[in-house]
């Protein structure tokens, strides 16, 4: 497929727009841009989903799949909906230019284009004092698309436990996942607490190598059930608390703490707890471990650009609602993006940077990193050709500083 050239919603030429325009010059614009808000989407019909059925491994995708796919994991794999908000969360845009913008990866330059190009970008949001500076979209997605997230979904789930702490359904994060999940009593997860598994540092043995097909992440499969019957399995390697090893499946377990401390299913929580309360504009979606079963806590819920961007707000808000009800405990942010023990680098399903930044990320090319210092969220969306690369790292870590140079003071 051939990448369609990038929108850039906020409409950068307009930003530069003389007042003087005749009325012609504004009637030719006007049709313009009619026409590639048509072409867009007529190139986006064409791109779409169409007769894939079932795609075993996620892992394994081609990159047509990978653009087809990831915006419609509902037509493809069994998904349980999260109805939009009917008030949404107001999103002002105030455009900011960014053809000047340039960054540097290993001596050589790069431009917000290619960005776009090297990291196969198909969405970038920048967020700042709640206004939307830049908003932008490539190879066929609109502001409409419902984007596949990864490990995103990780710290949501995060705030979910933290809304859980809040209600009164878990106790304390110290309590051992084996008062949740009595299945798991006598295994190697005996003496794991909650706060141990939300910092990827149970201690039990898992092999999260996405490019292997034998590794623990790329082979483990089946319902809910199934996967905690798998980690029951597995060895211990260390004790609880000490070694940090990033670990989906202990992410999964925590779904399952979830359901059993609320008795319900997580996308209802979130609806109920985040996604209408704050007022996300679209709905949304969230990956099914079987039919009608769990969802994958580890991973895979889609919404569109902008209702990431308003995760990163209501993280960035401490878990309050635009009346200031609170949603999380307080202090739950604070404590979520603290180094955890055993890796200075992760919170509580959160990465950590540096200076108060903290982020939400998943392969491929997933992020949400949220500067509360600046008041500045950036968000994008992407298809990498490998689930992880020093390369594209590089490339996202260079741009989202040069914004921050640009834009967040």
């Amino acid at each position: 497929m051939q990448a369609h050239a990038a929108i850039l919603c906020l409409a950068l030429a307009a930003c530069s727009t003389s007042p003087a325009s005749s009325p012609a010059a504004a009637e030719a614009a006007a049709k313009a841009e009619a026409a590639a808000e048509a072409a867009t989407k007529a190139e986006a019909a064409a791109e779409d989903w169409s007769g894939f059925g079932v795609l075993e491994n996620i892992l394994n995708w081609t990159p047509e799949q990978q653009l087809r796919g990831y915006r419609n994991m509902d037509k493809i794999h069994p998904t349980r909906p999260i109805p939009a908000s009917d008030d949404p969360y107001p999103l002002p845009a105030r455009p900011v230019a960014l053809s000047g913008l340039g960054y540097e990866v290993q001596g050589e330059t790069f431009d917000v284009d290619g960005f776009f190009e090297h990291n196969q970008v198909v969405g970038l949001l920048v967020i700042k004092g709640g206004e939307v500076v830049v908003e932008r979209y490539a190879r066929g997605n609109t502001p409409a698309t419902k984007w596949y997230s990864f490990s995103v979904a990780k710290s949501v789930v995060s705030m979910l436990i933290g809304a859980a702490v809040r209600d009164g359904y878990i106790q304390t994060l110290d309590a051992p996942v084996t008062d949740y999940l009595p299945i798991l009593a006598g295994s190697a997860y005996a003496g794991v607490t909650i706060r141990d598994a939300l910092q990827m540092a149970s201690g039990v043995e898992w092999d999260e190598d996405y490019a292997d097909p034998q590794s623990d992440v790329a082979s483990t499969g089946g319902s809910a059930l199934d996967r905690l019957l798998y980690l029951r399995n597995k060895p211990r390697a260390a004790a609880p608390g000490e070694v940090f090893n990033y670990n989906t499946g202990e992410t999964n377990l925590l779904g399952a703490v979830l359901r059993a401390a609320i008795g319900n299913n997580l996308s209802s929580y979130l609806e109920n707890k985040i996604w209408g309360p704050f007022g996300m504009e679209h709905d949304a979606n969230w990956l099914l471990l079987a039919p009608g079963g769990a969802e994958h806590g580890g991973c895979c819920l889609s919404a569109t650009l902008r209702d990431y961007g308003r995760i990163g707000l209501f993280a960035m808000r401490d878990g309050r609602l635009r009346d200031g009800t609170s949603v999380l405990p307080d202090g739950w942010m604070a404590e979520s993006t603290t180094p955890s023990a055993a890796n200075p680098r992760y919170g509580q399903l959160w990465w950590l940077g540096g200076n108060g930044v903290y982020s939400a990320i998943g392969i491929y090319g997933q992020a949400i990193q949220i500067d509360p210092t600046r008041d500045l969220i950036i968000v994008t969306q992407s298809a990498w050709p490998r689930a992880t690369g020093r390369e594209f790292s590089r490339h996202r870590a260079a741009l989202f500083q040069a914004i921050t140079v640009a834009i967040g003071n």
